[in-house]
């Protein structure tokens, strides 16, 4: 864990965000029946990660768990980057940072299980989801208060913004529209 001010450091040289989906995006339920796949995404964490974009911060989805329910939302959100792999996170990860023209020090990751590790160790901010296995919170630069699914990206998406100075040109954008 970092201290509150070397955190906010960190996070405002972050140009991309990249998560895991299932267990951050979601709350890792998934719910088969028949030929559908459903899963559950929290409206304030696709809110948040739009407000990123629209400050330039770019954003991207790591799965080793191809999902045409993950497909349909990253679409709708206008997502950046996705990936679903299931071969490993890491080389889709180093694809993305190849085609953005960043390093890894300008990225934050979020994850909450094992898979996650080496993306972890590799950001320049690693966060883990409140509800994360031990190992990931243990290598966690910062852990969310919101467990995944349930407005954990929100709330790291507030802290980017802040750190780099650009949430109040969020807030004044709806204030505004009054």
């Amino acid at each position: 864990m970092l201290t509150p001010d070397a955190l906010n450091s960190k996070l405002a040289q972050i140009k991309l965000l990249l998560t895991d989906v299932d267990g951050v995006m979601t709350d890792g339920s998934v719910y088969i029946g028949g030929e559908a796949e459903i899963k559950r995404f929290h409206i304030q964490d696709g809110l948040g990660l739009h407000f990123l974009q629209r400050t330039g911060i770019r954003v991207g989805w790591i799965s080793r768990r191809p999902s045409q329910a993950t497909q349909r939302r990253a679409q709708e959100l206008k997502i950046d980057f996705l990936a679903q792999d299931p071969v490993g996170k890491m080389p889709a990860a180093r694809r993305i940072l190849a085609e953005a023209g960043l390093r890894f020090d300008q990225v934050c990751y979020v994850g909450d299980d094992l898979v996650d590790l080496a993306l972890l160790n590799a950001a320049g901010v690693s966060v883990a989801v409140a509800n994360a296995v031990p190992e990931v919170k243990q290598m966690a630069h910062y852990i969310t208060q919101a467990t995944g699914g349930n407005g954990a990206i929100r709330e790291l998406s507030e802290l980017i913004l802040k750190a780099q100075n650009k949430w109040d040109v969020i807030v004044e954008s709806f204030v505004a529209e009054l």
